[in-house]
């Protein structure tokens, strides 16, 4: 009893020191390194004193109970399972854990099948079980404080240090100890520590009211624009956004040697044609936001930090973007891109932002055309938009983000025979990495001069607006960079129709305006007033006020209510069709399913589950292993090739009785 006692009285102190070992723990498991986060301890103290102080806070709520220990290890399993969430996603991807993330909970099955193998996942199954069965021992059999809670006395205390802990947060920002503003959301997990990050990103979201937001002071924004010329009618080029994976020039890394020059199309092309820098949002990661800004013209700045508005407002609502503008004056919206369809949620958010099709890689014949890494390669990017081009009488805009270059890049040789080769890295490692990075976006500048060369004898005028979306993965610092500044790439402005050539600098949400701009189009109030007010006085600070009106506020800028409606787009280009079924074994079962537009990610459907499909070609995919009938029902679907693998879209449901040909029991001739 004397010693239950002298540990209630030191509760505190010891309650601070298994906050400090729990909060270590997570970071060595979402580091996946003890000697990253034990230099990461001694480098920022301050940092981890407030990380642990806010595992601290959250586990006072014991105070309120008698089962206090039970309540002490359920918060740390809390913590501690959070650390092992991130720590598996960080295995398979770049960005860590965050709060859009806690929507996918629905799919937790579906993710661990993507993030763990199959014993992985049988593993964490039993550690759960497990932790569920201890934790519901400790609540029944674990031991009770004895004495009587104060609950006047304690209630209040509680509540004082949850006021501290916001009162330290404020300081620690005044002191710049911590930032609310992530350029890099990886980079800032390592910097300001999982906990701060996880909550900043699950309560900081969106665009704050500004302090002078009203109808007046929209309009006066509004009124700035007066000088900008109208639209004329007329015939406007088609427009096409190439958005490259990790694309920038590698000579501006000051420690590199290459062999040879990886990128002489691109640079080519930057010196006859407009370019500049293009300043990104983001570093490393976070390709969706370059993409958000360029489509819509909103700068990221205003948003919550490491926030992605695919996954947060634009899940909810219409958003002003350049498809929307662009269809009002004849143009039809095609977003392109060699990946998943639901990778980033754009399978959902595209139809918020106005497009019209969307043809991603389950929709492309040549899918299977892949990296080492197993990203699908960009050269088949080039016929994707010129079948988009050809699938309409009028004008386009075509919205296309490439993959090839995308990280993590190994460390090891991976690469046969590398056309190019690198050294001067600090570890020979890097130097790898830095060889393959270089090989791939060479592989990409081949397939931008495959491109270009193919638009050029285009019968139609067609702008092509080229630049990557940020930095790649390469833990680069300023020092690293000739010029001096990680949150940008380069981008040309090409064309075949003889615009003039015009270098500046730009950022990704003054682009679609810029364009717009240069070939007469101003509508939209987005671009309108980057076209108006572009570096101007009190440019960004009204353009904070526009994008509140336009997304959370009152929408005054549209009359009260938006006019964008959610568009209903298809994917693909083209429609599945299932024509007929051919036996071409009966000692097998074998039949070849006939049709159109097939591709890899083509898979039969019989009587209503999914069955395993071969892939011959366009026209004719391949089952066997069970006799139809008459009475079975057959339908092809594109199947996602995301974790939840749903069907993006499919044939007619046919019966195998419409579908046999007379000569069904006939084999083919030996």
């Amino acid at each position: 009893m004397n010693w239950y006692k002298f540990l209630n009285r030191i509760s505190l102190l010891l309650h601070a020191l298994g906050s400090a070992v729990v909060y270590f723990l997570v970071e060595v498991i979402s580091r996946h390194s003890f000697y990253e986060t034990w230099n990461y301890m001694i480098e920022k103290p301050l940092v981890f004193a407030y990380n642990t102080a806010f595992i601290f806070t959250t586990s006072l709520i014991v105070y309120l109970f008698r089962r206090r220990c039970f309540w002490r290890i359920a918060v740390a399993v809390f913590w501690i399972f959070l650390g092992v969430v991130n720590g598996v996603l960080l295995m398979n991807r770049v960005t860590p854990f965050t709060g859009p993330d806690l929507t996918m909970l629905t799919d937790a099955m579906a993710m661990a099948k993507k993030y763990l193998p199959e014993w992985g996942v049988v593993v964490a199954c039993v550690v759960v079980a497990v932790l569920a069965v201890f934790l519901a021992w400790m609540f029944l059999k674990g031991p009770k404080y004895r004495g009587k809670i104060k609950y006047y006395i304690n209630v209040p205390l509680v509540l004082v240090g949850v006021l501290a802990f916001a009162g330290l947060t404020q300081l620690a920002l005044e002191k710049r100890v911590l930032s609310n503003y992530f350029g890099n959301i990886a980079f800032a997990y390592e910097d300001y520590g999982y906990p701060y990050c996880l909550a900043t990103t699950i309560f900081n979201t969106g665009i704050s009211c500004p302090r002078d937001y009203s109808q007046e002071e929209i309009d006066r924004i509004e009124r700035t624009e007066s000088d900008l010329p109208e639209t004329v009618e007329g015939d406007y080029p088609n427009i096409i956004f190439l958005q490259l994976e990790s694309f920038f020039d590698p000579t501006l890394v000051n420690y590199l040697e290459l062999s040879e020059d990886p990128i002489p199309t691109f640079r080519k092309l930057m010196e006859e044609y407009s370019s500049g820098y293009f300043k990104v949002p983001s570093v490393g990661a976070g390709t969706a936001n370059t993409e958000f800004e360029t489509i819509t013209g909103m700068s990221m700045h205003y948003f919550g930090p490491g926030e992605y508005p695919y996954k947060s407002i634009l899940k909810e609502t219409t958003c002003e973007s350049a498809p929307y503008v662009l269809k009002e004056l004849g143009y039809t919206a095609h977003a392109v891109h060699n990946h998943e369809a639901n990778f980033y949620g754009r399978r959902t958010v595209f139809p918020n932002l106005g497009f019209d099709y969307f043809v991603s890689e389950e929709y492309m014949a040549e899918e299977d055309q892949k990296t080492p890494l197993d990203w699908v390669k960009d050269s088949i990017l080039t016929d994707e938009i010129l079948k988009c081009l050809d699938a309409t009488e009028g004008q386009d805009y075509i919205y296309t983000i490439s993959v090839q270059g995308h990280g993590a890049y190994p460390t090891e040789p991976i690469l046969e025979d590398p056309e190019i080769t690198v050294s001067g890295s600090p570890t020979q490692e890097k130097n790898y990495q830095w060889e393959y990075y270089v090989n791939q976006i060479h592989e990409m500048d081949n397939f931008i001069k495959e491109l270009v060369e193919a638009l050029s004898e285009y019968p139609e005028d067609v702008v092509l607006v080229m630049y990557g979306d940020h930095l790649p993965t390469m833990d680069l610092t300023v020092e690293d960079l000739d010029n001096r500044y990680l949150f940008q790439t380069e981008y040309v402005i090409w064309d075949n129709f003889g615009l003039e050539k015009k270098d500046e600098n730009l950022a990704a949400y003054q682009m679609a305006a810029e364009v717009m701009d240069r070939i007469g189009i101003h509508e939209g109030t987005i671009f309108r007033y980057h076209q108006a007010r572009r570096n101007s006085k009190d440019y960004q600070v009204d353009l904070e006020t526009l994008q509140y009106d336009l997304l959370y506020g009152e929408r005054y800028a549209y009359g009260g209510e938006t006019p964008f409606v959610r568009t209903k787009m298809k994917m693909g280009l083209y429609d599945l069709t299932l024509d007929s079924v051919e036996l071409v074994s009966p000692v097998n079962y074998t039949y070849y399913i006939k049709g159109s537009n097939y591709t890899p990610s083509s898979q039969v459907q019989l009587n209503g589950e999914w069955y395993d499909t071969v892939y011959i070609n366009p026209t004719t995919l391949m089952i066997s292993g069970t006799e139809l009938t008459d009475f079975d029902r057959l339908s092809v679907a594109q199947r996602s090739n995301s974790s939840t693998a749903k069907a993006l879209s499919k044939s007619y449901n046919r019966s195998c009785y419409a579908l046999f040909s007379e000569s069904k029991w006939k084999l083919p001739a030996e």
